[in-house]
């Protein structure tokens, strides 16, 4: 795998800060000798997305959002590690979409997520498995919160 670095100065990346956890919770907890889990990540960002996919933002917006919910997962995620290198793989990726009743697209929704991590990550490291779901309301009406887990080299 090239430096992840690297690649997200060519695609002109940067992460964000790590924000402050929400809740009485770590952000990402170790398990295991080179596994971390880590917690659901809203969108919070430069762009603030509030609302349903279906009723209140369009499937690009959701997008958009949960890009940015990758933004912040790899932002707690290096300041946990110190060096995103240090990623062998994602293993899983899991997405909450809050969803009009008539909205179906929740994959599509997180593929502007997964698209990030394969765009900086490749195809063996960055395409984990995923589940997509749709759900009634998030907390602070965000409309995707995503959590993952990591292998470490």
């Amino acid at each position: 795998m090239a430096n992840v670095y690297e690649k997200m100065k060519e695609l002109g990346i940067q992460l964000p800060k790590p924000g402050p956890a929400g809740g009485i919770y770590t952000p990402v907890m170790e398990f295991g000798s080179n596994l971390l889990y880590m917690s659901g990540c809203g969108p919070q960002g430069e762009t603030t997305f509030e609302g349903k996919l279906g009723a209140d933002l369009t499937l690009e917006e959701g997008q958009q959002a949960a890009r940015n919910c990758i933004l912040n997962l790899l932002a707690n995620l290096e300041a946990k590690t110190g060096d995103l290198n240090k990623i062998k793989r994602f293993v899983k990726v899991l997405a909450f979409v809050a969803s009009d009743d008539s909205f179906t697209q929740q994959p599509q929704v997180a593929n502007g997520g997964s698209q990030l991590l394969l765009d900086l990550f490749g195809e063996s490291a960055g395409k984990p498995a995923r589940s997509a779901v749709g759900v009634n309301v998030l907390p602070g009406n965000i409309p995707v919160e995503i959590e993952m887990l990591v292998e470490l080299n």
